[in-house]
This record gives C-alpha cells, sequence and structure tokens, in this order.
C-alpha cells in the first residue's frame, strides 16, 4: 500500500512526519512525503519519495506568522486576519501542489497545514487521518491551544474549540471552496466547517506527542489517539566541532538559548538580551545562532556561539534549554530530561509554555511583551538551581524516552487502513 504524507510546515513540523514515514517504511508501507522543496534532500536521504509544495517554510511559516502575531498586539482574532492575507497568498498554489503530489496514492495522512489532503483524499476515494503535533480536538477539560486559558470551567473551554474551528475555517473557507469546485468537481464544504465535517465523518485524528505531557481528556472520542513523540534521530550527518565539545566539557554544564527560525531585528534583539541575560545569571551558554548570527558576534568567552546542532546531541548535555516553545524544541527538551524556559512568540508556543510550567518542569514562561534581561536571568537560575524542579525534569524524560510513538502510530494506522479501526 501505498501513503502520502503532506506535511507543510518548517523544519521542525516536518521532522516528526518524516521519522512517521520511516516507521511506515518499516512496516512495508510505500511512502511519500509532499513537503516545501527545500526539504527535498533530508526526506530522500532517508530512502522516503519526495513531492514538493510550492512555498519557503523560512518565510511562509515562522517570519510572516511571527510578524503577524506580533502585529496583532497578541490578539487571536486579530492574528487570524493578518494569517488570513498570508495563507490565501500561497493556498491555491499549494492545493494544486496538494493534488499532484497525492496522485496514484492508496490514503493521505496529512498535517494541520497539509489539510488539503482531506479534500484530495475524497476527490480520490481514499481514507485519510488527520496527524498532528498539538491537541485540537474539543474538550471541557482545557481551552483551544489559541485562545486566553481562562478559569471559566468546562462551558467556556468547550466554546473555545469551537471559536478555534470557525477561525481557522472561515480564514481558507473561500479559497478552499472555489478549489473544491473548480479543480476537484466537489461540493462545497458547508459554512460549518471543515472540522465538522471530521466530527462527522468520525476522521481519525492521530497526535504525536506524549500522554504524560497532555493527558488525554476524558471527553475525547475514541478515535482520537494520543501516541507518544514522533522523534527523528541522526536526521543530518554532523559531527560536533571539537570547539563545542571542549567548551562544554570545560566546566559546570551550560544551558542553550535558541529561538527557531526568528530573523531580522527581533533576532538580533534576543541575542543581545539573551547574552546579558546569561550573564546576569552567572551561567555558561551555548547559543544556537543561526537565527540571530550570534556566532558571528564575536560573544564573550562564557558562552559559545554555534550556526546550528541537532537538538537530540545537544539538549542532553546541557543544564537548562532557553527557547521559544515550539512543538519539536519543547519535545526535545522534554525528552533530554532538563527544564526549559520558555518565550512564546505566537500559534502553539504560548500553550507549550504553559504545560512546561503547570508539569513543573520549567519557570512560568514570559511573553515576548514581558521579557528583559533582568527576569530572564531570573527564570534561568531558577531553572538551574530548583531541584525539585530538575527532579521532575528528569523523571518526565525517562517516561518519555520509554514510549514509542511511532510504533504505536504505526500499528493506529494499520489498524485504519485495514479496516478495523481501533478496538
Amino acid at each position: 500500500m501505498h501513503i502520502t504524507m503532506v506535511a507543510i510546515g518548517s523544519l521542525g513540523d516536518v521532522q516528526p512526519y518524516i521519522a512517521l514515514g520511516l516507521g511506515l517504511k518499516r512496516a512495508g508501507y510505500q511512502v511519500r512525503i509532499a513537503a516545501f522543496g527545500v526539504f527535498d534532500q533530508l526526506v530522500r536521504k532517508h530512502g522516503l519519495e519526495f513531492a514538493a509544495i510550492e512555498g519557503d517554510p523560512r518565510q511562509t511559516m515562522q517570519q510572516q506568522m511571527g510578524q503577524a502575531w506580533l502585529e496583532s498586539g497578541r490578539n487571536p482574532v486579530a492574528f487570524m486576519r493578518g494569517l488570513q492575507r498570508l495563507i490565501n497568498q500561497a493556498a491555491e498554489k499549494s492545493l494544486v501542489d496538494t493534488f499532484e503530489a497525492c496522485r496514484g496514492t492508496d490514503a493521505i495522512v496529512y498535517s494541520m497545514l497539509g489539510a488539503g489532503g482531506y479534500h484530495v483524499a475524497e476527490k480520490l476515494g481514499v481514507p485519510s487521518l488527520f496527524a498532528l503535533l498539538q491537541p485540537f480536538s474539543r474538550t471541557r477539560e482545557f481551552p483551544s491551544i489559541a485562545m486566553p486559558a481562562l478559569p471559566l470551567g468546562g462551558g467556556y473551554n468547550r466554546l473555545t474549540h469551537l471559536a478555534s474551528e470557525q477561525l481557522i475555517w472561515q480564514m481558507g473557507r473561500v479559497t478552499i471552496n472555489r478549489w473544491r469546485r473548480e479543480v476537484l468537481k466537489l461540493s462545497p464544504v458547508p459554512f460549518g466547517g471543515l472540522f465538522r465535517s471530521l466530527c462527522a465523518k468520525r476522521e481519525p485524528f492521530i497526535y504525536g506527542f506524549s500522554q504524560f505531557v497532555v493527558p488525554r481528556p476524558h471527553d475525547w472520542p475514541d478515535w482520537h489517539h494520543i501516541t507518544g513523540y514522533w522523534f527523528l534521530d541522526g536526521a543530518f550527518d554532523w559531527s560536533p566541532p571539537a570547539g563545542l565539545v571542549d567548551f562544554i566539557t570545560s566546566g559546570p554544564k551550560p544551558i542553550y538559548v535558541g529561538f527557531g527560525s526568528m530573523s531580522g531585528r527581533t533576532a538580533q534583539q534576543l541575542a543581545g538580551l539573551s547574552i546579558e541575560a546569561v550573564t546576569l545569571a552567572k551561567q555558561r551558554a551555548v547559543l544556537l545562532g543561526g537565527w540571530a548570527q550570534v556566532h558571528q558576534r564575536n560573544p564573550p568567552d562564557h558562552i559559545y556561539a554555534i550556526e546550528s546542532a541537532p537538538h537530540e546531541w545537544l539538549f542532553p548535555r546541557m543544564a537548562a534549554v532557553v527557547h521559544h516553545g515550539g512543538a519539536g524544541t519543547t519535545a526535545a527538551g522534554l525528552r533530554a530530561g532538563v527544564p526549559s524556559v520558555i518565550t512564546p512568540f505566537f500559534a502553539d508556543q504560548p500553550y507549550w509554555g504553559r504545560r512546561v510550567h503547570a508539569l513543573g518542569v520549567g519557570p512560568k514562561p514570559i511573553s515576548r511583551k514581558a521579557l528583559t534581561a533582568q527576569r530572564l536571568a531570573e527564570a534561568i537560575t531558577q531553572a538551574v538551581t530548583d531541584q525539585a524542579m530538575l527532579r521532575r525534569a528528569a523523571a518526565l524524560g525517562e517516561k518519555i524516552r520509554a514510549e514509542d510513538g511511532v510504533g504505536t502510530a504505526v500499528a493506529i494506522i494499520t489498524q485504519y487502513l485495514s479496516g478495523k479501526g481501533v478496538q
């Protein structure tokens, strides 16, 4: 059986789907990954087929989404409106590419931003599954990750999920329904929205995160599954520079500081603030500097700047990790068993910051608006000195490392594709 996985996003979004694709390949499936063209070599290196979706993740995913969030004043409705403009600019071409990428396949697995795969599956008459890295299903137990976390009870929480579904659907409704009519020759999705249709059809949701990080809500339907994280180890041919190894081993464990794909003026400001905070906290640090060219700034001796390094190698050697709270970076930090200090910017990052804090494995997240060198220094100090926090982080890391997220997801997908569902 041939499976196409539509995984639109940045590197941190795509890597888990490659890991899942490899698990499916080991189980005997032929697997194609449809993603932005910059990931061609990475996918093919792992022996999977590749189909290109037009777009540049550095622009459409991180920088532009981040800019829309910052300009919105942290208002989720304003953010969605700003993001709608960005999505509509690229949506039509990416939908066409998704259709082409899925031709000849027997089943489609799609990410949140790759949801065009659902419509293509309907056109081709093949099964489809929704594979996500963040919780999205409706529940009364916690609010939507896109909405404020207010102590207003289960009714409020459920309403936030319904509102988020509509905000996301209405952003692309006109473009998607036009594509369905004109290209796929399908009837439009009703005004009520795609996600209502997914629930009505009992579309399987496969979640690639740990139950120890996000416990399964009691009111989720039984076709929504939490499998454990999908980690892709050894994604790159990489050996640590001698200077990095010497720095790590020459004194107390350093901390890690990195903020994903942020760029431009914001990244430069973060670089300067981070160096000041690390100095105030009297810590040693490895700054992953691709986001701000920190490695070109001649940092002080207690800071080692490097353009890039795999999280699975670097994080277990750190005393704590400071980052933006992206799903992939958060997962890597939790698996390493070290505390996380999170400064969220947009999208799901505030949610992961709250989860880390609620689990007791990191200080309270510091919003970008509230971020100062002094506040960051205080959070770093707490992360590396709070013995109870250090023990909780280590224990959680052990639980996550013991999970087989890919294996569990493959077994669930196999059950559905065999027509048996999951008992």
